[in-house]
């Protein structure tokens, strides 16, 4: 499983947005500047953050964007699975795949399903608040 610079900038995003509350909306250009991400493919980044719920948009010239909800009720692994889809290793894994042929004789399927739950309980356990806080203890600014 490889993390796309889409999911990896959604989080960037949402973690900018968190940063930066202060009660109104944020520019997309205001968070390309301080990323470093082109706004055109923040737009499209944000598209699919506002469609799963995650930020609160308004148009024209005080528009912007913002967190439609605390940093702590996010968690990273639904931020990850909007901009991503599954983040299973494998097909078989997935509820949502027909049945492998060669379920019942797998003897790998085992080590598998162990990943995905790994893979799952370690991106669900981290919010969105975890990571500023980890962040502001390092001394972190999120602005790569």
């Amino acid at each position: 499983m490889k993390i796309s610079t889409k999911g990896r900038y959604a989080i960037r995003v949402m973690l900018d947005l968190a940063q930066h509350d202060n009660g109104g909306y944020t520019a997309l250009k205001d968070i390309s500047d301080r990323q470093g991400i082109p706004v055109k493919y923040l737009e499209q980044i944000v598209s699919a953050l506002n469609k799963a719920g995650f930020l609160r948009s308004m148009r024209g010239n005080s528009g912007g964007h913002r967190l439609s909800r605390k940093p702590a009720d996010y968690r990273i692994g639904d931020i990850l699975r909007t901009m991503e889809g599954n983040l299973h290793p494998i097909d078989c894994v997935a509820l949502d795949v027909a049945d492998c042929p060669r379920m019942e004789t797998c003897i790998t399927l085992p080590f598998w399903r162990g990943l995905d739950r790994a893979i799952t309980d370690y991106v669900d356990s981290y919010t969105l608040q975890d990571l500023l806080d980890q962040g502001g203890a390092a001394g972190y600014d999120y602005s790569i």
